[in-house]
């Protein structure tokens, strides 16, 4: 086959695939008498090998380490792989698909996430923890639509992760009493805007609370969330929050 069908075959764009030739991540076959490469099945299985680790989130390096180890085993050992990847990948898409339009059908029937709202045992232990703080605030009702989207959306390892260091935030001295300071200083900012002297004073008491291993955001989708999120903030409430985020970063 040629490089744009085997492009076609494995959903990625011809330039990437030559950039993994320049890279030496696939290798490049020789050229025949008419001048075009001809790809084979191994190509196809590698390529897919590459597209897969990539969109797991590893790097073009670690990618070339997994290659290495793949690179002896037996064509069909390496397609049962994949094979078994792809399924578990579906099977956590469909998974987070179920669990989105239940919510969505209770935000649809009751004009808004409800207490109710399908949730993961997880997020559920957390919000008895929390218990009624402060659910008069109109930061502390946006909080945990966030959180019930993130619950219903995320794959089910980043949110272990993210229950992992949360609910034991909740469990240290004073922890309740610093979230209610927190809630309290963002909703005074509901009418202010960005450069109100009292953003930095909400950022910090933010940071405060926040975990020192509280998982970081990564990749397009997370970052669109996220501004998707703070869209609903007035622009004080929301430079607060990306301070402190940016603080965060500063101090890993």
């Amino acid at each position: 086959m040629r490089i744009g069908e085997l492009a076609r075959i494995v959903g990625v764009t011809t330039r990437a695939i030559r950039h993994y030739h320049h890279l030496g991540l696939l290798p490049e076959p020789e050229r025949l008498g008419n001048g075009y490469r001809e790809y084979g099945l191994r190509h196809a299985v590698e390529l897919a090998r590459i597209r897969r680790l990539t969109e797991l989130g590893l790097g073009l390096g670690e990618v070339r380490d997994v290659l290495a180890e793949d690179a002896g085993r037996d064509l069909v050992e390496v397609l049962a792989e994949l094979d078994a990847d792809l399924a578990r990948q579906e099977a956590a898409l469909h998974e987070r698909r179920v669990r989105l339009r239940a919510l969505l059908d209770d935000a649809e029937r009751q004009g808004g996430l409800p207490a109710g709202s399908p949730l993961s045992p997880e997020l559920t232990s957390f919000f008895e923890e929390l218990g009624d703080v402060d659910l008069d605030s109109p930061m502390a009702v946006k909080d945990r639509e966030v959180l019930a989207l993130v619950d219903a959306t995320a794959p089910p390892e980043a949110r272990a992760a993210l229950m992992a260091v949360l609910g034991p935030a909740l469990t240290a001295p004073g922890a309740l009493d610093s979230v209610r300071e927190v809630y309290a200083l963002l909703d005074a900012l509901a009418d202010a805007g960005r450069d109100d002297p009292r953003v930095a004073e909400a950022a910090r008491a933010l940071l405060g609370w926040l975990p020192a291993d509280l998982p970081t955001a990564e990749g397009i989708e997370q970052h669109a969330l996220l501004d998707a999120f703070l869209g609903d903030f007035s622009p004080a409430q929301a430079e607060a929050v990306r301070l402190a985020m940016r603080m965060a970063e500063e101090e890993r």
